[in-house]
């Protein structure tokens, strides 16, 4: 299955909503510290309402120790600042699906890191920032999942 990666996120809710995606999808998530949020924070709880049990979640205590953990895989880095579409790319499981803090996504030296295998966005309407974290990577790994046939999906 997939993995995917924020790195520091700094809002409570967006990290819940991940969790739940990773409850309902199957894929791994990776926090990397710093967190914006203690884990225990009641709008994460609430968020990801009856969930945690249910996902399998990891924090890491810097990018260095994600790197360590994960790799050898693939690294997809999700920026608005991308050429290539995230719906042009043939995912593998395996894969690591890498999003950035809130408000401002990854950084250009995370970005230039020789480890992240590909830069790629979610396309939007011109003038417009950013996608909510929790709904970019909702989108990411459904689009990850589907070209996979939702393998492990109840019909």
């Amino acid at each position: 299955m997939f993995k995917l990666m924020f790195v520091s996120p700094r809002i409570a809710p967006n990290t819940g909503n991940a969790i739940r995606t990773a409850a309902a999808t199957g894929v791994e998530l990776h926090l990397v510290e710093p967190l914006g949020f203690d884990l225990s924070e009641p709008k994460l709880r609430r968020a990801g309402l009856d969930y945690h049990d249910l996902a399998s979640v990891t924090v890491h205590p810097s990018l260095r120790a994600a790197w360590e953990a994960l790799l050898p895989a693939r690294v997809l880095a999700f920026t608005a600042h991308a050429a290539t579409s995230f719906a042009d790319v043939a995912y593998q499981p395996g894969d690591v699906l890498m999003f950035g803090p809130e408000p401002d996504g990854l950084d250009a030296a995370t970005l230039a890191d020789a480890r992240v295998t590909r830069q790629v966005r979610i396309p939007m309407l011109a003038g417009r920032r950013s996608l909510n974290l929790s709904n970019a990577a909702a989108i990411a790994v459904y689009e990850a999942w589907r070209q996979h046939g939702y393998a492990g999906a109840s019909q």
